[in-house]
């Protein structure tokens, strides 16, 4: 059955020009739905401007701390004769006397430094000492040891070493939470004498400082 209506507002501008000129005009059920569900979910978006898309600021990524669950050797002279610019984590091939000998605490890098040679990097002059139950089983104390890392962490290495003249140390010996052996190696370069001087004077400073507000506090 044909419906008679007076037009209002609501209904679209197409459908004002396709309606005759009088004041009431017959459309059908469907002509009436389509009409008004054009008008209620066309209209909001039909002339929203586009805004230009802003993206969010980065931020900057931080390194992430070693998962260091248990330290067994630390070079702490290597911060006072160098300069470390960068830290990583390598893993160390190591034999079965010598994780056990590690885990007994026993170890030391204070004099060890690392080295690339044939496309590897290994550890070079560190002491861990025979195990006491090892037998004809142990090892060298002082053999040099293949350091596990990324390839693209070697070539950075070879590049720093031989064209820029730093050096790689060894900061510290730990086993992470997978119970796995690993060194934190620094990219480093050398101190001059002036600036273990001031080096000195700034820990000394610090020293006393802390001493002062101790005392007071």
């Amino acid at each position: 059955m044909p419906l008679s209506f007076a037009p209002t507002a609501k209904l679209s501008y197409a459908f004002q020009r396709q309606a005759p000129p009088n004041h009431y005009c017959a459309i059908s059920w469907s002509a009436l739905l389509s009409v008004r569900s054009t008008a209620r979910f066309a209209a909001p978006f039909a002339f929203r401007p586009a805004r230009p898309y802003i993206p969010p600021p980065m931020a900057r990524p931080k390194h992430p701390a070693f998962d260091k669950q248990k330290i067994v050797a630390m070079n702490r002279q290597a911060r006072f004769n160098y300069f470390v610019e960068e830290v990583f984590e390598a893993g160390l091939a190591l034999s079965g006397t010598e994780v056990k000998s590690l885990r007994g605490g026993e170890g030391s890098i204070a004099e060890s430094y690392a080295e690339v040679r044939d496309g590897q990097v290994w550890l070079v002059n560190a002491n861990i000492p025979e195990y006491s139950y090892g037998h004809r089983f142990n090892h060298e104390p002082k053999r040099p040891r293949k350091l596990l890392l990324h390839e693209r962490e070697i070539e950075k290495f070879v590049g720093a070493t031989e064209r820029k003249g730093m050096t790689l140390i060894p900061l510290s010996v730990y086993f992470n939470g997978r119970g796995r052996a690993k060194v934190e190696l620094a990219l480093a370069k050398g101190k001059q004498t002036h600036d273990k001087r001031a080096a000195t004077k700034d820990r000394d400073w610090q020293r006393d400082k802390a001493r002062l507000m101790r005392d007071r506090g």
